[in-house]
């Protein structure tokens, strides 16, 4: 297992050593649609952070109260985030892009006190008025005219109000909350995670490890949100880090190049877009600096990603990751990045894998259940009536199926909730859209269980054509259909088929399966009692 060395601070910590070690530093800086630009240096945001753990210590007059912060593209959030803790408070990520129900469960769940969010969200807030009786004031982040809804306050006007913070707050707690996240809820109700300062320190440098990180980076974020594994690597090692709000993929590779980046992170959702865009044919001007594209959240194909390093000059590499290990537990080498996997783990973590059902460890090649430990594997879920899936060892069992080959290297196969059986063998929905998704004629395609009253489950894929008004459609479906089972095993047999629109995908890109699941059953059901 590779060596981990990582500071003992509390998570703002880290931004306070960043503005010690580089106070002109170029910590943030943001691009936007119309090329404007704009960046905060590592004091500004030091000094940002203090004003609104000030903020935070007026308000709620206490330690211990949960914030509520929302992670938009924007030096805000991570003003926000830092300061929160600075504040002796913990963070409660809210992702602005939910709709109501989901932002109630969250910040009911939570009981936030304080929310830092965007208008949109903040209106949302305040039509849940009574029904949030913790919530006690409501900051928006994107005011700058002043204008905002109901009586919310613009962040402007919170920090010119903050008084001078008069005392450093006490001793924190490493090993305490610094943070809840809740689960993106693919496999049902999202869960709030609750991350320590140590999980996050931690996390911070062994990503920072994993990606190469250091004091001379740029790196370009083309997500839809502010990922606090970025924010915190970055600042960790010191790192410039471009925020490009501008959604078109090939925009944001020119921002890359303009900006002398070395990193460029995007979404799969994204990077496939990117990879079929006409206009990156040739040699595209990607930069002179830049190593890598970094791509996670879910699997990215391998045909995408052969596109994308051919066009851009530089390798393409995959992480793997869950919300409770702070995220990141394995990154692929970006000099020897093996197709298919999610690379070995990152410093100071140990994987294994071990039997379904009874936890049995295996050896290499052998599929099973992941498991992971490490620092940054999760304090808990804030319900404690959730079962934990971390045992007495420390070992946390991730849900994901998988295995690693005698380099250590994992390769998932799927969620254990996703995988079905056809008669007795286990049929991985991923495995056989990888296949279907070497077809020329196929953009996407999504797989999933039919039910059958002989075999258990049979394959049922939904297929996402690149020219579905092309003539002789039914044809095409079947010569797919015929090409992908010539490559599949008997039990990973494709029997049924449709065309669909697009792929069902949740808020940050990942296939909605379990409600696909719920779709095709209830078809099933119909379709034995007609």
């Amino acid at each position: 297992m590779p060596r981990l060395v990582y500071p003992e601070l509390p998570l703002d910590g880290l931004l306070r050593r960043a503005a010690v070690r580089d106070p002109a530093g170029r910590a943030v800086r943001t691009v936007n649609r119309a090329g404007t630009k704009s960046t905060v240096t590592f004091a500004e945001l030091d000094g940002q952070a203090d004003r609104i753990a000030s903020y935070l210590e007026q308000t709620c007059g206490r330690r211990g109260a949960r914030i509520g912060v929302a992670n938009v593209l924007d030096p805000a959030f991570a003003a926000a985030y830092y300061g929160t803790v600075r504040s002796g408070n913990t963070i409660v990520l809210v992702n602005p892009l939910i709709k109501e129900a989901g932002l109630f469960h969250v910040l009911r769940t939570a009981a936030v006190e304080v929310a830092f969010v965007p208008t949109a969200t903040a209106e949302l807030l305040i039509k849940l008025g009574d029904r949030l009786p913790d919530l006690r004031s409501v900051v928006v982040t994107d005011a700058p005219d002043g204008i905002v809804p109901g009586d919310a306050v613009p962040l402007a006007v919170a920090l010119e109000s903050a008084p001078e913070r008069s005392s450093l707050p006490g001793p924190v707690d490493l090993d305490g909350d610094a943070c809840i996240q809740f689960t993106t809820g693919t496999t049902g109700r999202p869960k709030a995670v609750r991350l320590t300062h140590r999980n996050l320190v931690a996390n911070a440098a062994q990503t920072a490890a994993a990606h190469d990180l250091g004091s001379d980076s740029v790196t370009v974020n083309h997500l839809p949100l502010y990922h606090t594994m970025h924010l915190n690597s970055g600042v960790f090692a010191g790192a410039c880090q471009v925020l490009c709000t501008d959604p078109d993929p090939v925009a944001s590779v020119a921002v890359a190049a303009r900006e002398e980046a070395t990193h460029y992170y995007g979404l799969p959702a994204r990077l496939h877009v990117l990879a079929r865009d006409e206009r990156l044919t040739g040699e595209f001007p990607a930069g002179r600096r830049l190593t890598a594209v970094l791509s996670g959240g879910t699997a990215l194909s391998p045909t995408a990603a052969q596109a994308l390093r051919a066009a851009l000059g530089v390798p393409v590499i995959q992480g793997y990751g869950l919300a409770e290990l702070s995220p990141l537990s394995h990154c692929q080498d970006r000099h020897r990045p093996k197709s298919g996997s999610v690379g070995r783990a990152v410093p100071g973590t140990e994987c294994r894998i071990v039997r379904l059902g009874t936890g049995v460890p295996l050896d290499v090649y052998s599929t099973g259940e992941v498991q992971v430990r490490g620092p940054q594997v999760m304090a808990g879920y804030l319900d404690e009536s959730v079962p934990s899936p971390v045992d007495a060892d420390g070992w946390f069992a991730t849900g994901d199926v998988g295995y690693l080959n005698e380099d250590r290297e994992l390769f998932l196969v799927d969620r254990l909730g996703d995988v079905f059986k056809y008669d007795n063998e286990l049929v991985s929905p991923t495995a056989v859209e990888r296949v279907v998704g070497t077809d020329p004629h196929v953009a996407e395609c999504i797989v999933a269980g039919w039910p059958d009253p002989v075999h258990g489950e049979v394959v049922w894929a939904g297929i996402v054509l690149r020219d579905p008004d092309a003539p002789g459609l039914l044809d095409t479906v079947d010569a797919v259909v015929e090409r992908a089972n010539a490559s599949l095993s008997w039990f990973e047999q494709i029997r049924r088929v449709e065309v669909i629109d697009a792929v069902p995908r949740n808020h940050v890109g990942k296939p909605e399966r379990r409600a696909l699941r719920q779709t095709l059953r209830g078809r099933a059901a119909a379709e034995a009692a007609a």
